[in-house]
């Protein structure tokens, strides 16, 4: 059975507290339940993640991208928070790890504040989801099942 790697990047331990009018009153903690039982329904196991930490999400792509090379990963659902914005670290390792990868945010990112239109991680992602709240991780699930 192949995983599904779901990864959360800074801030997004605050889900719940943060901006509730933003990204609702959900926790992580509920947003992993979701995703356990998205991945169950597609045949797929669950390793969900979260850090603040660029450096701790870079390796873990790349460990991801080995798991999709000897068939184990099926591959990620990438919440990079503020980072989809900044880092170019994350384009280059999902880039050079070629794993497949959706980018993922609760909120319609491209309704909001204009430094949040820039994505580094759209250009190396195989799809984006944004917008449809926590649900966009079920709906990113599915979407890794069916490539």
């Amino acid at each position: 059975m192949k995983t599904a790697l779901v990864l959360n990047g800074p801030n997004l331990n605050l889900l719940g507290i943060r901006e509730p009018q933003v990204y609702g009153s959900q926790t992580l903690a509920d947003v992993e339940r979701l995703c356990a039982d998205a991945c169950a329904a597609h045949g797929l196991k669950l390793d969900f993640r979260q850090s603040n930490h660029e450096g701790v999400l870079v390796d873990w792509i790349q460990e991801a991208g080995r798991g999709q090379k000897d068939g184990s990963v099926a591959g990620v659902v990438l919440n990079a928070g503020a980072y989809t914005h900044t880092s170019v670290a994350l384009h280059d390792a999902i880039k050079g790890a070629g794993v497949t990868l959706i980018e993922l945010h609760i909120s319609n990112v491209h309704a909001r504040e204009a430094f949040r239109h820039h994505s580094y991680i759209s250009p190396a992602a195989r799809a984006v989801m944004a917008g449809f709240g926590v649900q966009g991780y079920s709906l990113a699930i599915a979407g890794l099942a069916g490539f």
